[in-house]
């Protein structure tokens, strides 16, 4: 539920924002962390103006991890532990220090970032588009 995760995202900008491809603000947070404007399926650890990563989340964006919900979930309910199990490295270690550990907020706030991004833009689109040609 986005909305849910508007409320939970709270927690999150602190360190993150939301600004689109234009530079526009959709929600106005931190710069210390990644823009997480467009995170649906960006490959981990790869935002080009985004300079301060771990070694470890860049790690998993070299091995193939591009952002899911469920690797978001397990990500953001304990980023050391996920980094650990993912890259099967006992000493991966993570610049996150959130947890969030009810696995709904995590879902919701998954859910906000993606009603925020370009793929939602794109499927709008889409979809008016669609519903011109049909209608006309």
């Amino acid at each position: 539920n986005a909305e849910d995760g508007e409320k939970v995202f709270k927690k999150c900008k602190a360190c993150h924002s939301i600004i689109d491809a234009e530079g526009e603000v959709v929600v106005k947070g931190g710069k210390i962390a990644p823009n997480l404007y467009g995170l649906y399926t960006r490959v981990a650890g790869s935002q080009a103006d985004f300079t301060k990563y771990g070694d470890s989340l860049i790690e998993t964006g070299t091995n193939g991890l591009e952002w899911n919900e469920a690797d978001f979930v397990n990500y953001v309910a304990d980023s050391r532990k996920f980094l650990r199990t993912y890259l099967d490295d006992k000493k991966a270690k993570s610049k996150m220090s959130l947890k969030l550990k009810k696995e709904q907020d995590a879902k919701d706030v998954w859910a906000f970032i993606v009603a925020n991004g370009p793929a939602i833009e794109a499927e709008a689109e889409a979809e008016a588009t669609e519903e011109t040609t049909t209608t006309d």
